[in-house]
């Protein structure tokens, strides 16, 4: 199990500086949270990950059921031991994969999009998953072959591969899906996150997941569920909306009903720009792909802005990529060779960038923890 403290309580907004213990080591919230879909942080040791200040990690249960299988992760010692992380891990439902690889891959929307038009119907069917009552019916993508995952399913999944923190089983729901839609897919989701809670057999702690939409009245009817039930913490989770500030308002929904007590994590939002927002309005801990996604396409954040590393102006650079910056990236190589790999697409290149811009994006959470605890925020 876990457990977590309040450390401080702004003044100014509704941030809280906290401590969550697990049986691998202290998080210290607010945290960013590296993706780990497949047991690995993209292009980096173990090691390195912990080496960019990295607390916590989330790995993917529907990826990792299917490559290379929950039972492998299980015999190997389970995902700490299999992938040699010394740092707390949690481990996704599989829920947001109803949507990614349903609603969202047929109307190619993500979590937040400006322009999405209500499209999904109640009573509607993704073209490649199938949504019924107990769970889902997946193909797998890499031979065609049925797979289905509801919440007895997914737990067992998730107690196999061995995580600190799990979460329930959900239905994700789309951008482009009616009132009507979502009210229905609330409903399958409450059944389903009390049934995760009810077939748990392991000590590892169990996240509820918040659903609702961009819709306030389903929101905090879902949030005033999970939090009726007897979770080690919540994850709030789905789409966020046309916008940033509309997600924001609907974390505040969410969080208003959600016992204090106990720690908040935001499913898939981490973009710099969003993180002292969602951290304002009460979220403990976060996860995005966005350091590594953009090291791999020769992007880097810094101090002065993102910078495009595929520019040929660059080669000629000796700056160091941040000269604000403290990892061993920035301290050592130039933006010239940098450059340099990037264009000559050697491996190196992206796994110094996936380095520094994880290593960034842990110091970025980390000030803010300071402007929380000297009470600026």
């Amino acid at each position: 199990m876990i457990e977590y403290k309040i450390l401080k309580k702004s003044k100014k907004s509704n941030a809280r500086l906290g401590v969550i213990k697990t049986p691998h080591g202290e998080v210290q919230t607010p945290a960013f949270v590296a993706v780990g879909t497949q047991a690995t942080v993209k292009t980096l040791t173990a090691q390195e990950v912990e080496d960019t200040g990295t607390q916590m990690m989330i790995a993917n249960t529907y990826h990792l059921h299917l490559k290379p299988g929950d039972a492998i992760v299980k015999k190997q010692g389970q995902i700490h031991n299999f992938m040699k992380l010394h740092r707390p891990i949690m481990t996704d439902s599989g829920g947001f994969q109803v949507f990614s690889l349903g609603f969202g891959r047929d109307y190619h929307v993500g979590k937040i999009n400006i322009d999405a038009k209500e499209l999904i119907k109640k009573g509607d069917q993704p073209k490649n998953v199938k949504i019924t009552e107990d769970g889902v019916e997946f193909r797998s993508y890499l031979d065609g072959s049925k797979i289905f995952m509801g919440p007895k399913e997914s737990i067992r999944i998730q107690e196999n591969i061995g995580a600190d923190i799990m979460f329930s089983f959900d239905e994700c729901t789309s951008p482009t899906a009616t009132y009507d839609y979502t009210k229905d897919a609330l409903e399958r989701t409450k059944r389903w996150i009390k049934k995760s809670l009810d077939v748990k057999k392991t000590d590892q702690a169990l996240y509820g997941i918040v659903q609702g939409g961009r819709y306030k009245d389903l929101r905090i009817e879902s949030a005033k569920y999970a939090n009726s039930l007897d979770f080690a913490g919540f994850g709030i989770g789905g789409e966020f909306g046309g916008d940033k500030k509309e997600m924001v308002n609907m974390i505040k929904w969410v969080n208003a009903e959600l016992d204090e007590r106990k720690p908040r994590h935001l499913l898939g939002i981490g973009f710099l720009e969003d993180m002292e927002k969602v951290i304002k309005a009460g979220v403990d801990t976060f996860d995005c792909t966005v350091p590594t996604h953009y090291a791999r396409h020769g992007s880097a954040f810094t101090s002065h802005g993102k910078i495009d590393f595929k520019k040929t102006k660059l080669l000629t650079s000796k700056l160091p990529l941040d000269k604000n910056c403290d990892c061993y990236v920035c301290q050592n190589f130039t933006r010239g060779y940098l450059t340099h790999l990037i264009k000559a697409r050697e491996i190196l290149g992206l796994r110094l960038l996936s380095y520094h811009n994880l290593h960034f994006f842990n110091a970025y959470v980390a000030n803010i923890r300071q402007k929380i605890k000297k009470g600026e925020i």
